[in-house]
């Protein structure tokens, strides 16, 4: 238990601060920085490169993964902690990425160190504690900015106090991230291109469909609270949003495995999918603040739902090629986030509403679904 509480709290640290902490403090940078949403759209998709860059440079590192796990926490502490000490644009874009490559870095070691050891313990069944720590560090970050709005903190304390959250946390599991674990060899890992190569049709369709995927959820999951408030601008209101959306997703990822009792990966996915897509347009369609909280529940409730089943699929199709079927597969859905946030950016800037955005992200992911139920290969 004590290695499953380690990496969901290591994996709240590098995705609800690292990453997504970005997405409750943006009403506050756009309040006391006057932050534009075209800037914010950069700022959110240069962490999304950095996380591109990290889980691609993963693959490559030959280095003991609880040594990448320790390094990787202290940089988050430190390059978010030092957003709220500078007012500089560039300087914000570098330290975005840096989190970004950092973020990844634990994501991809954490869950291979923790699912290892989880199952040479024979206690798989707690794999969903471990990436529950998503949805967990999305509810904190969300929480803590709504306390941190009420108080009347600006933007730059609530980013010293997330980094500073960010080291005690990073202490607190230290131990347990002891040396001892040996390097992880890139030389085991197989060529991406390897594994689209050999199995041509089947690799596309999970390629194409995990990067919209990235593209669908990524809109909401960096604007939610700024569309919030621009339907009620009270944060004691719009502020509920992101801690709604990081609770669907702590809990989805602790049902995934009982889910999956139930369906095939596959089916799994397809209704995530869908469900997502109506997350996402809902708020065209319904003007009001319950629309947005059920959209975060939508969205947020099938963010690790589509992820884990997502995996495992490829595990399916690939066996043995797994590796660098997800290597592209992430690669995939790192692209479709990075361009996400610029596009829902300016077509905001043209238009004054995320709606075009949103539309676009829910048409995408119905194609994904209906590319999924059509798709041919064995699995």
């Amino acid at each position: 238990m004590v290695i499953a509480v380690a990496g969901l709290v290591a994996l709240a640290i590098a995705m609800g601060i690292g990453r997504f902490a970005f997405t409750p403090i943006l009403p506050m940078m756009q309040e006391d920085a006057g932050l534009s949403v075209t800037a914010g759209g950069w700022l959110a998709s240069a962490n999304y490169f950095g996380y591109l860059v990290g889980a691609l440079s993963a693959i490559a590192l030959e280095v003991r993964a609880t040594t990448v796990i320790r390094g990787a926490l202290l940089s988050i502490a430190v390059v978010t902690a030092a957003m709220g000490l500078t007012s500089d644009f560039i300087a914000w874009l570098i330290l975005r990425a840096l989190a970004g490559v950092a973020s990844a870095w634990v994501l991809v070691f954490v869950s291979a160190w923790s699912l290892e050891r989880l199952a040479a313990a024979r206690r798989a069944a707690l794999n969903g504690v471990v990436f529950a720590g998503v949805g967990a560090g999305i509810a904190l970050a969300g929480l803590g900015c709504l306390i941190l709005m009420h108080l009347r903190a600006t933007s730059g304390t609530a980013w010293i106090i997330f980094g500073v959250l960010s080291l005690l946390l990073s202490f607190a599991v230290w131990p347990v991230y002891a040396s001892g674990s040996r390097p992880i060899s890139p030389r085991s890992a197989t060529n991406p291109i390897d594994a689209v190569r050999h199995d041509n049709r089947g690799s596309i369709v999970l390629i194409f469909c995990y990067g919209v995927f990235g593209f669908g959820y990524i809109i909401p999951a960096t604007f939610l609270p700024a569309m919030a408030k621009q339907i009620i601008p009270d944060p004691a209101v719009f502020g509920w949003s992101w801690p709604v959306f990081g609770a669907a997703a702590m809990l989805s990822a602790l049902a995934v495995p009982g889910l999956r009792r139930l369906g095939a990966n596959r089916r799994l996915w397809i209704a995530g999918h869908t469900l997502m897509a109506i997350g996402v347009v809902l708020p065209v369609f319904w003007t009001g603040i319950v629309a947005i909280i059920l959209a975060a529940l939508l969205v947020g409730g099938t963010l690790m739902l589509v992820t884990m089943a997502a995996i495992q699929e490829a595990r399916d199709v690939t066996g043995a090629r797994a590796r660098g079927l997800i290597a592209a597969m992430t690669a995939g859905f790192a692209i479709g986030q990075i361009v996400g946030p610029i596009a829902a950016s300016y077509t905001v800037a043209s238009s004054g509403s995320f709606s075009t955005a949103l539309l676009t992200a829910a048409a995408l992911l119905a194609a994904g679904a209906w590319a999924l139920s059509r798709a041919k290969y064995a699995a």
